[in-house]
């Protein structure tokens, strides 16, 4: 792995984004920063990655933004009276990997103007996209991929997270461009630092060569 930071982001809210990140932060022993918090200011998603990892190498860096209201980016910021700017966005200051968690997927409104697959270019980071299974998971993955490539964004890795039956499976890696690899996370019946800590290798992984 290359030190250029990696954002993970997904193909929807509730895909799992906070829990794979905690896995990567730990096997990567990575830092962690979660740039918006909308919602849960009492358990943030930073809060919840610090105690689900074992190792004491990663540093978390404080958001940029929190707000109280847990709604997207930009309806909870117009709340409290206040616009995001991507000029306030600055990429902490670290030798480490960086791994940062977006806020549910690319087309998530910072404000009416821009979206968060606009912060990932600012911010110049490769991406690990998390993948659920679910109806209509396909179309989603697929338009992420294409909005991906459309804007120049690699796609480093995609984490298939929790059980794919193997039609889905299939279509998913076929679209997969080059280069990409891909891991599976199982679906975990006990959240702790413990299966956090056994979870399977997510960078042991196999490129898709189109």
């Amino acid at each position: 792995m290359d030190n250029k930071p990696l954002f993970i982001t997904g193909i929807s809210t509730e895909v799992g984004k906070t829990i794979v990140s905690a896995v990567i932060t730990e096997q990567l022993k990575a830092d962690y920063w979660k740039p918006v918090q909308a919602g849960d200011l009492n358990n943030t998603d930073t809060d919840q990655v610090k105690q689900l990892i074992s190792n004491t190498r990663s540093t978390f860096y404080p958001e940029t933004y929190q707000f109280e209201m847990a709604a997207s980016p930009h309806r909870a910021a117009k709340r409290e009276g206040i616009e995001i700017r991507l000029q306030d966005f600055h990429l902490p200051e670290t030798n480490n990997q960086l791994l940062i968690e977006g806020a549910g997927g690319l087309f998530v409104p910072l404000s009416h103007r821009f979206l968060m697959i606009d912060l990932i270019r600012l911010l110049g980071a490769d991406t690990i996209l998390v993948v659920r299974n679910y109806l209509g998971c396909i179309n989603h993955t697929l338009l992420s991929i294409h909005a991906l490539v459309s804007k120049n964004i690699p796609l480093k890795h995609v984490v298939l997270n929790g059980d794919f039956d193997f039609d889905t499976l299939n279509v998913l890696l076929h679209h997969l461009p080059k280069n990409t690899t891909w891991s599976k996370l199982p679906e975990f019946t006990v959240i702790n630092r413990d299966a956090i800590a056994n979870a399977p290798l997510q960078f042991n992984p196999i490129p898709i060569i189109n």
